[in-house]
């Protein structure tokens, strides 16, 4: 089994840190609005690696962040006059109904980041210890001068990037021609309202890239005991994934404060799917092509037809969305549910045989998705063994109930 590592640019055979467990972390929603459909591409990948996983015999362990506080959080429960707690429940809500919609396989684990302060307090504070962050007037930053391989994961060479305003981004997000330090902690101010908590650092609130950081060694590593952060108890990740957008800064900084603590590759490998586009362009509101599950669902389609589109270009190959494109996967499912239906009624007749059929199927379709999740060739090897039994059928060679 190969899989395209991010950080060495090819693909590498997978071998876990432990032989049969694979710690897998994966980039979930930021809960302040339904999720779109370029949201799920990713989590239909991630759902395709999971039970690729567990086929080949792994045992998985999942953890699946959900950002419930940071910039946009905030403002939106404060423009719905709402509770942050109520606001991003709401959204986390019909995250989860979306998941089950879409057959996904739920992960071991969702936790929230606004229940992981203390655990990011103690990161931060050690992180200040060692000399890699430093305070300012509005918060607590990481400087990525100290961090010596900043950028070896997205690729990218800082000294031709330029940096933010005074060399320091307070924004949880910023553009990829910025580089710069980032912040770990943000002191209140009044724009974030009742959204703040008192802690040793002060009163304020975490950063987004400390987040999963944080709650990655929480879930998948015995670095936490007590709260406190133990750099020697960490063990690296499996695998950490998410979407190409959040490799810089989300992921590179994730990187930067974690093996800055503990000096160790923080996750072996690193997958990134790429953009979903809707009718070949990027998919905004603004452009009136930006679609939800949910709207979806409402023109009438069901909700496997659009599992199938998002699974059926690989990975790693931009996919466009169109309703050609799902009126297509409509129908591939609608074969795949007839041809199931119509094994249930298959009589095979005394010394005729189909295994030779179905085993070259399962060769090709375990060599393809072993090789990087390959699905095109893989889903190819369906409906040829849906062609090849359908044809004995009709040459007599199986009989089915129904024609009896």
């Amino acid at each position: 089994m190969k899989l395209f590592n991010t950080l060495s640019k090819q693909k590498e055979e997978f071998v876990p840190v432990d032989s049969k467990l694979v710690r897998l972390y994966t980039c979930g929603p930021t809960v302040y609005n339904f999720a779109q459909i370029g949201n799920f591409r990713a989590y239909v990948f991630e759902d395709l690696l999971r039970r690729w996983l567990k086929y080949q015999g792994f045992k998985v362990k999942q953890v699946m962040n959900l950002t419930d506080v940071d910039d946009k959080t905030i403002r939106d429960s404060q423009k719905e006059k709402m509770s942050l707690k109520a606001f991003t429940t709401k959204y986390a809500n019909a995250f989860f109904e979306d998941v089950d919609a879409l057959n996904i396989e739920r992960a071991e684990s969702y936790p929230n980041a606004t229940d992981h302060i203390d655990e990011m307090v103690s990161m931060i504070q050690l992180l200040l210890e060692k000399g890699f962050a430093y305070k300012s007037d509005d918060g607590i930053y990481f400087s990525i001068a100290k961090f010596k391989s900043y950028g070896e994961l997205a690729h990218i060479d800082t000294k031709q990037l330029k940096a933010g305003a005074s060399g320091r981004v307070l924004s949880d997000e910023y553009e990829k021609e910025n580089v710069a330090d980032f912040a770990l902690w943000k002191f209140w101010d009044k724009n974030d309202g009742d959204v703040f908590w008192e802690t040793e650092l002060g009163k304020g609130r975490p950063g987004w890239h400390i987040e999963c950081s944080a709650m990655s060694a929480k879930h998948l590593t015995d670095a936490f005991q007590k709260g406190k952060f133990h750099s020697e108890k960490f063990k690296t990740l499996d695998i950490h994934t998410g979407g190409v957008d959040n490799l810089f800064p989300h992921h590179q900084d994730e990187v930067a404060q974690t093996e800055a603590l503990v000096n160790k590759p923080f996750a072996k490998y690193w997958m990134h799917n790429e953009h979903l586009l809707v009718d070949g362009k990027k998919m905004s509101k603004s452009l009136k092509n930006f679609y939800t599950v949910r709207d979806i669902v409402g023109k009438g389609y069901h909700p496997l037809a659009l599992r199938y589109l998002l699974l059926s270009v690989h990975y790693r190959q931009k996919l466009n969305f169109t309703f050609e494109a799902l009126d297509g996967a409509v129908t591939a499912v609608q074969r795949l549910n007839d041809f199931v239906k119509r094994l249930g009624e298959v009589n095979a007749s005394k010394g005729d045989s189909v295994s030779s059929i179905i085993e070259k199927a399962q060769k090709q379709f375990e060599v393809s998705l072993d090789d990087d999740l390959e699905i095109s060739p893989a889903l190819a090897a369906i409906f040829e063994l849906m062609n090849s039994i359908n044809k004995s059928m009709e040459e007599g060679k199986l009989h089915c109930a129904w024609r009896a």
